[in-house]
């Protein structure tokens, strides 16, 4: 990434397996905001992964803090709706648990590497570099970024 950025980690849990009718409809809208925020690059998320299990997690790139806030914030956007609703069927009931956390992360205080595997992550959001030379180890990627020695 050339640029400072923001990840998101959200995901929901299960509580109570047999209460459908509480987590399904929580389920159900994080899709809903993916396939919006796909169709629509300019709110700022550049991409993700999504798992599923009793506890879920998406891990999220967004090109800013701001641009995130911004799209939680938007009332004419699916989040905020999704939250009120969230908030009305389930409210502190127990029965479905979420949870997030959000990360700035500036230039060279990060690394990551790809090896026998198609860019996933942060690789497919950001620009792949080559793991030789400067950029051999996590130290010399991270001194590479910061123009730090190694």
């Amino acid at each position: 990434m050339d640029a400072p950025f923001c990840v998101f980690l959200i995901g929901m849990r299960f509580n109570r397996l047999w209460k459908i009718h509480h987590w399904l409809p929580v389920l159900r809208d994080m899709p809903r905001m993916l396939a919006e925020l796909k169709r629509r690059p300019e709110l700022g998320f550049l991409g993700g992964n999504t798992w599923f299990g009793r506890t879920t997690i998406s891990v999220q790139y967004w090109r800013s803090f701001e641009a995130l806030t911004d799209y939680a914030r938007n009332p004419n956007l699916k989040h905020l709706p999704a939250w009120g609703r969230f908030r009305k069927l389930v409210g502190n009931s127990g029965e479905v648990g979420i949870w997030h956390e959000t990360y700035r992360v500036s230039a060279g205080q990060y690394e990551s590497i790809y090896h026998n595997m198609p860019p996933f992550g942060l690789g497919e959001v950001g620009r792949l570099v080559p793991a030789t030379g400067r950029h051999e180890s996590a130290a010399q990627r991270m001194a590479a970024e910061t123009g730090e020695s190694s």
